[in-house]
């Protein structure tokens, strides 16, 4: 082989140094340079008319009625909801460019940008634009920016008004339509929430966003939620119904349940759902931040707390006085009543809570089991503040469904998997024990407040069903039953639960780590909470089968 010669005609070229900037030969004044350029911004123009149109956002007649009912359009809510003057990265700004469609940019707007210093996918309708129908390139964006999120672990903040699927291209679009809502539940699964806000009409399959997402926000008069609307009911069943009772967002957040948060108007939907976000975790384990003292003092708490347990407690008095700077963010404050639940800090960590404020019904039981989810997917130790006589008995409770729903709950109490602390603060009577993690569903710690009391039932009722059940058996025995015997053993037997439920006896056998005085309860459960995070925990993404 044979090398050239530092005096051949054709040297071999000199190449910097590592550390040696390149230096350009580009002449900007050459013709080639200048013709380049001027091609440039020739497709650059082109690009600016193709985005322009993109950004379309309906007719004139359309905005302004919107406007005139007080809403926002899609670009505008985006705004409101990203943090002030931070980028945001449109995505897919062209989709159905070209094609048979509803025009470039399809009718949504996608992208990822910071809310509350959180890098979120945001995906809106745009619904003054065809009502925000889906045609085939909006469902093919909408599947991207899914892919998106998901591979790049990012949580989705859904803007909804949509009227489901353009009919006329429901060939193209039914089959992979279902795919948007497989993606929602895979993501929820990973610990990637989807916060729905719906702001207008969401029909058919814009219905199942705000239906299969982790938080769903709806602005009352304004969201309308169902699978069809007033006239497809009219013509499928024959009923005469109006919008609003049919879907409206009172409805859904009160009686249905698909709501969970009841906004006042588009601003405070936003505001919710960046309250949200910001209380999502961002590592493995909560991060503390600095503890600050409850807005009322703890020695209310001897004054709010009732010995006697008929009569009822609201616990957010109790949540006020224990809780860092006396915030709570109730979750679901419109849908099963007799259950509070919410997000707190509590030392500098945030936690979730669980409070009784009745007894439990199917629509509590249901929002709890969502709830303990939440909890598992945010990674956030779980409070249980226990003031439970049971679950609402009855024949139309049965009929619908109390026992299913109950287990709901135990099954989710039963399978999470971060830890949780107990207060029994009032009654702790029946199933309502196992499903407010009593004893047997191992909660890190468990204490009491001197009046409480646990056991089957309250003492009345158990002397009262043993009573009827002596009664019933000395009648089919043909036996006279003796009323003044069974009332003494009534009484006697209400002594004896009185004595073995109240709180000494139950401290006495270990059903509990302690007895606390109510004022000491911000500094016991402070410091649960700086043992239990000591070391890293990691919620459950996995139940075992809830029966529905």
């Amino acid at each position: 082989m044979t090398y050239p010669s530092r005096l051949d005609n054709n040297p071999a070229p000199v190449l910097p140094s590592p550390n040696r900037p390149i230096k350009t030969r580009v002449n900007p004044r050459s013709a080639e340079y200048q013709a380049n350029r001027e091609a440039n911004l020739a497709l650059l123009a082109m690009l600016d008319e193709h985005l322009k149109s993109a950004r379309f956002e309906g007719k004139e007649q359309h905005l302004a009625k919107a406007r005139k009912l007080g809403k926002f359009t899609a670009r505008e809510r985006i705004e409101l909801l990203l943090d002030p003057d931070t980028p945001f990265l449109e995505l897919l700004p062209l989709a159905g460019l070209g094609g048979d469609g509803f025009g470039p940019g399809g009718t949504s707007v996608g992208g990822m940008g910071l809310v509350c210093g959180r890098l979120v996918m945001v995906i809106a309708n745009v619904g003054t634009r065809k009502g925000g129908a889906v045609d085939y390139a909006t469902l093919q964006k909408a599947l991207r920016l899914n892919e998106i999120a998901m591979e790049n672990q990012l949580p989705v903040v859904s803007l909804v008004e949509s009227s489901g699927a353009n009919l006329p291209e429901q060939a193209r679009i039914f089959n992979y339509g279902g795919a948007s809502f497989r993606d929602i539940t895979r993501r929820s699964k990973a610990g990637l929430p989807n916060i729905a806000i719906v702001f207008g009409n969401s029909t058919a399959g814009g219905a199942y966003v705000p239906g299969m997402s982790d938080y769903a926000i709806f602005v009352d008069g304004g969201a309308k939620v169902f699978l069809a609307g007033p006239p497809l009911v009219k013509m499928a069943t024959g009923e005469d119904v109006d919008d609003e009772s049919l879907g409206g967002a009172a409805m859904h957040s009160r009686v249905s349940g698909v709501s969970d948060y009841l906004a006042r108007d588009e601003r405070d939907a936003i505001r919710l759902a960046r309250e949200i976000v910001g209380g999502l975790p961002s590592g493995a384990s909560p991060v503390k931040s600095a503890a600050e003292e409850p807005l009322y003092a703890a020695e209310e708490l001897l004054g709010i707390l009732s010995p006697d347990l008929k009569k009822p407690l609201d616990m957010r008095e109790v949540i006020a006085r224990v809780c860092d700077g006396s915030r709570f963010s109730e979750f679901k404050p419109e849908y099963g009543p007799t259950l509070i639940t919410g997000f707190a800090e509590l030392n500098g960590y945030p936690v979730g809570i669980l409070a009784n404020n009745g007894v439990l019904f199917s629509e509590a039981a249901n929002k709890g089991a969502h709830f303990i989810q939440l909890c598992n997917q945010r990674n956030h130790p779980i409070l249980f503040f226990q003031n439970i006589t049971g679950f609402m008995v009855g024949k139309d409770y049965e009929e619908g469904g109390i026992i299913k729903h109950g287990a709901k709950l135990i099954n989710a109490v039963s399978n999470s998997e971060v830890p949780a602390i107990t207060l029994m603060m009032g009654a702790s009577y029946g199933a309502g024990n196992y499903a407010m993690a009593g004893r047997a569903y191992q909660p890190r710690f468990l204490f009491s407040y001197p009046h409480s009391r646990t056991a089957v039932m309250g003492p009345e009722q158990l002397s009262g069903v043993m009573q009827s059940i002596q009664r019933e058996a000395a009648l089919k025995a043909g036996i006279p039953y003796d009323e003044e015997q069974g009332a003494q053993m009534r009484t006697y037997m209400m002594k004896e639960v009185e004595k073995k439920s109240d709180a000494w006896y139950s401290t006495g056998q270990l059903w509990d780590d302690g007895i606390i005085d109510p004022r000491q309860t911000r500094n016991y459960l402070g410091f649960c909470l700086e043992v239990i995070n000591q070391h890293p925990f990691k919620g459950s993404s996995g139940y075992g089968v809830f029966r529905m």
